[in-house]
């Protein structure tokens, strides 16, 4: 059932991720102020709000590509921006991404493509990279597609394919920019699908960047609602509750379906 309660899948309690009084800039321009939530072990937590409130930017703070202007980031006890570089590396190793374009290479068909973050992270041979390699194609439904290239794809293909890519290691986290861009209305609800699958079998911990209204009730139970006016959060919580009973008019008409984007 798609609106299952993540608590049921949660194997530890409390905080996975914590971002306290985080500010995102560029330069002088202030995108984001006073950012502070907390994303629970086992949550699908949505990163939402309309265009250039500047979600996509906070996804980078969160996955070590961009250092917050203030504020902190941590994963469990660790406070990431404030680590030395090794153990950053070490905490971004228990991530698995998965960009808006998919970013598949084109050369590479899509087992060598699945292949690629185990032959460099893991001490795996051939033969079991190949075993684990098809059954994470499996798992997104791409078993005997191991020899297709990209280009011979369609985009919900080569999406689940970047999915498991994402997912070959294992992660902890597994952070999405805009899953569903792109694709057409069955294709982002298979999506959707298979990212609560995804939590339900790996016990992981997913973060969600999107607009998608459907998605975002479908699949989160916890978020956090960015306002570009304001330029900082006016809402946290499950979306499906913000829905009903936020105090902010604006959040109530965006998860309503009246936000323009």
């Amino acid at each position: 059932m798609l609106a299952a309660s993540a608590t049921q899948y949660m194997e530890k309690a409390g905080a996975h991720i914590t971002v306290s009084d985080l500010t995102m800039a560029y330069g002088d321009f202030v995108i984001q102020r006073d950012l502070n939530f907390t994303v629970n072990h086992g949550d699908i937590f949505i990163i939402m709000g309309g265009s250039g409130c500047g979600k996509t930017t906070l996804l980078k703070n969160l996955i070590g590509l961009k250092i917050p202007s203030k504020g902190d980031v941590w994963f469990d006890n660790i406070n990431f921006w404030k680590s030395p570089e090794q153990q950053q590396e070490e905490i971004k190793r228990r991530f698995g991404v998965l960009f808006q374009g998919g970013a598949l290479w084109s050369s590479l068909t899509l087992a060598e493509n699945v292949g690629l973050p185990l032959e460099e992270y893991t001490d795996l041979g051939p033969a079991e990279i190949r075993e684990v390699v098809s059954f994470k194609l499996a798992l997104v439904g791409l078993a005997g597609y191991e020899e297709f290239y990209p280009s011979e794809m369609s985009g919900g293909m080569r999406k689940r394919g970047s999915l498991a890519r994402a997912i070959a290691l294992d992660p902890e986290i597994l952070f999405f920019d805009e899953p569903s861009a792109g694709l057409d209305p069955p294709s982002s609800r298979r999506m959707d699908e298979l990212i609560l699958e995804i939590r339900d079998s790996l016990k992981t911990t997913i973060v969600v960047v999107t607009h998608e209204l459907d998605s975002i009730l479908r699949i989160g139970n916890n978020s956090v609602f960015l306002d570009a006016e304001t330029r900082t959060m006016i809402a946290s919580g499950d979306p499906k509750q913000l829905r009903e009973s936020s105090p902010e008019p604006g959040v109530r008409d965006f998860l309503g379906g009246h936000a323009r984007e």
